[in-house]
């Protein structure tokens, strides 16, 4: 594995700060959209250990980058449960039958159960060791309960959430199930990732900014450091990254044990850094379509460093790369991430 970017998570001093970005091979390459086309639709690459494995290691062969994430879907987790998704064109991911109920909750399966029948998620990781060079790390993931419940409950994405939020409000006991049952796979599919071969782990909570931060703590963070506190008691060499998407109201209260936070672009870095700085390493916080300019990313690039002058800092995008970014542009991103690093 490589042990720049693992040390660089843990805090330790590496000769530069290492560099990836948010978001798998992605729109934005077009190698990718022809092994999509092969695969004939999202869900057929997720589910395809070859090809999954191939689109992960696009973006360290083409653009660079020092690690490579994992090709594959937050989704794929709830779908093992046993609710059937599809991704609609136009519409993205969409469950046919969302959780209303304690029946249907207790009609889904857990634990093992569940995380055994994602085995394709961890013959793409086999694959990918195989190939992936010796000096590049290979991070997995998984979406925070919260965000996976999301989800579940409001049958596809949503800009309120507020089927989530009636509950949240109305029967915290049955969203408090719901998310006990996601923690429960999640452990065991994350632990199944480490045991197939990934360097680090990464947990996104891509809809924290849904929950007022006095509810944060209880129906997200808590959960996902349950999470880190089990992958942290059986390996603790292996680094965890936390990334809830915009929670600057939280800051004051993250606690846990983990390494990494990542910083989202809303959040100013050097807030973060006050805040966060003196017990975990920082991750990100560059806002993505900086990328559409090589003088705006060259400004940032400069900028994050001065911020972290001293500090450990892990360069990466605020959120996901678009699909429209010139790969050349991308390519700058990671040049300029390395020049002002070994300053």
């Amino acid at each position: 594995m490589s042990k720049i970017f693992v040390d660089a998570c843990f805090g330790k001093d590496t000769q530069y700060t290492p560099v990836w970005m948010m978001r798998q091979a992605g729109r934005y390459l077009p190698e990718y959209m022809e092994v999509r086309k092969e695969a004939g639709n999202f869900l057929n690459l997720c589910h395809n250990p070859k090809l999954a494995a191939e689109v992960t290691l696009q973006p360290v062969n083409i653009v660079g980058v020092d690690a490579a994430i994992l090709f594959s879907d937050i989704l794929v987790v709830p779908n093992e449960m046993g609710m059937k998704l599809d991704f609609l064109v136009g519409e993205g991911p969409v469950f046919e039958k969302p959780i209303k109920n304690e029946v249907d909750l207790d009609a889904l399966l857990g634990g093992e159960e569940a995380a055994l029948k994602l085995t394709y998620v961890y013959k793409t990781i086999k694959i990918i060791k195989e190939q992936l060079a010796d000096d590049k790390a290979l991070i997995g993931f998984t979406g925070a309960p919260w965000t996976l419940a999301t989800y579940m409950i409001e049958g596809e994405g949503t800009k309120t959430y507020n089927i989530c939020k009636k509950m949240m409000y109305s029967n915290p006991e049955l969203l408090h199930k719901i998310l006990a049952k996601v923690t429960e796979v999640v452990k065991l599919y994350m632990e199944k990732q480490i045991e197939a071969g990934i360097d680090v782990v990464q947990i996104f909570d891509s809809w924290a900014a849904a929950i007022e931060p006095a509810k944060y703590n209880e129906f997200s963070w808590k959960y996902m450091v349950e999470i880190a506190d089990y992958l942290k008691a059986k390996y603790p060499h292996v680094p965890i990254i936390m990334f809830p998407k915009g929670i600057p109201g939280f800051l004051d209260e993250v606690y846990g044990n983990f390494d990494v936070f990542g910083v989202d672009w809303s959040t100013p870095m050097g807030y973060a850094k006050e805040k966060l700085g003196d017990r975990y390493v920082l991750q990100g916080n560059m806002e993505p379509c900086r990328l559409y300019s090589k003088e705006a990313t060259t400004e940032c690039v400069e900028a994050l460093q001065k911020i972290m002058g001293g500090k450990r800092h892990i360069f990466n995008l605020g959120h996901g790369i678009l699909p429209d970014v010139p790969v050349e542009n991308a390519k700058h991103f990671i040049r300029e991430c390395h020049r002002v690093s070994k300053k």
